[in-house]
């Protein structure tokens, strides 16, 4: 298969930390591909890598059929890079700095106003204002716009949501589902495991490699432990007394409840729920639940 990422044991090291260690994968093309994990997973050096801005130190890649260390000067007149960190000209305007990246990759708004005009039309009142003083998601949206304005095949994303409102985040996804219908392929990286379900295939990484890659309900499918929630009148001393158990295998906080599994591997509910009442625990909540992708990369991480 033509595959739009090809990717083959990369890896770097920065002094003795080993930043992207082994990984491997493919991206298909057309595809959403998501990288999940948290800060320090290695996504953005692989990203950094991979748009050539960084050289790996061994392994090799492709990107839209381009070696990233022999043709770096084509891969970076046909992809998009987004990076993590707001990094366009704050004191031109969002028109002005549209104008200069179309100008950097010789092409004018005019020529690819088609690509951009879904995510334009919510900049446009803002055309004559400074970059600087853009809110977190007219910023993104306009940083999205000059990764587009030269027509990429593909698209590269670090951690395009991190610091935006939940309806940004949302509008964001949306932008990203309409560019992936014309057929760019984005590789997208986060570290909210709910945006998981946004993408075609996920790749969870941790510490420089990646844990487990394919479809998100193939990942959740190989955990086969009963998960619980659970809830008390005292948290803190839930969670004490849940990692103090004989039979506890693992347990952390999730939003209003704590997840936990069992080494036993089977229905502890009712035997849990005597230990914890025995401790004094009042307003219990223990049921059973569908693992997550959160439960999967913390089971994953634990390995």
């Amino acid at each position: 298969m033509n595959y739009a990422v090809t990717v083959n044991n990369i890896s770097k090291s920065f002094d003795k930390t080993k930043a992207v260690e082994s990984v491997s994968f493919n991206v298909e093309k057309g595809e959403l591909f998501g990288f999940i994990g948290p800060d320090g997973a290695g996504k953005t050096t692989l990203f950094r890598m991979l748009t050539t801005l960084l050289l790996p130190d061994s392994g090799e890649a492709y990107v839209d059929g381009f070696d990233i260390v022999k043709d770096f000067k084509k891969i970076r007149g046909s992809v998009g890079y987004m990076p993590g960190r707001f990094s366009l000209y704050q004191d031109l305007s969002v028109e002005e700095n549209l104008k200069f990246f179309a100008r950097v990759f010789g092409t004018t708004i005019e020529a690819n106003y088609e690509l951009i005009k879904d995510i334009y039309v919510f900049l446009e009142p803002f055309r004559k204002r400074r970059a600087g003083k853009l809110s977190g998601g007219m910023k993104q949206k306009l940083a999205l716009c000059c990764a587009l304005i030269h027509k990429p095949g593909v698209l590269f994303l670090d951690e395009p949501t991190t610091g935006v409102d939940p309806v940004s985040r949302n509008e964001f996804w949306e932008m990203l589902g309409k560019l992936k219908e014309g057929g760019i392929t984005i590789l997208v990286s986060t570290p909210y495991m709910d945006e998981a379900s946004k993408c075609d295939r996920i790749a969870l990484m941790q510490k420089g490699k990646i844990l487990d890659i394919g479809f998100l309900n193939d990942i959740i499918s190989k955990y086969e432990k009963p998960v619980y929630a659970l809830r008390s009148g005292d948290m803190h001393k839930l969670i004490l007394d849940l990692r103090a158990a004989e039979n506890t295998d693992s347990v952390y906080s999730f939003g209003d409840y704590l997840h936990y599994t069992d080494r036993r591997g089977k229905a502890v509910e009712e035997d849990m729920k005597k230990i914890l009442i025995s401790k004094g625990h009042t307003d219990l909540i223990f049921k059973q639940i569908n693992p997550g992708i959160e439960d999967c990369f913390m089971s994953l991480m634990n390995k």
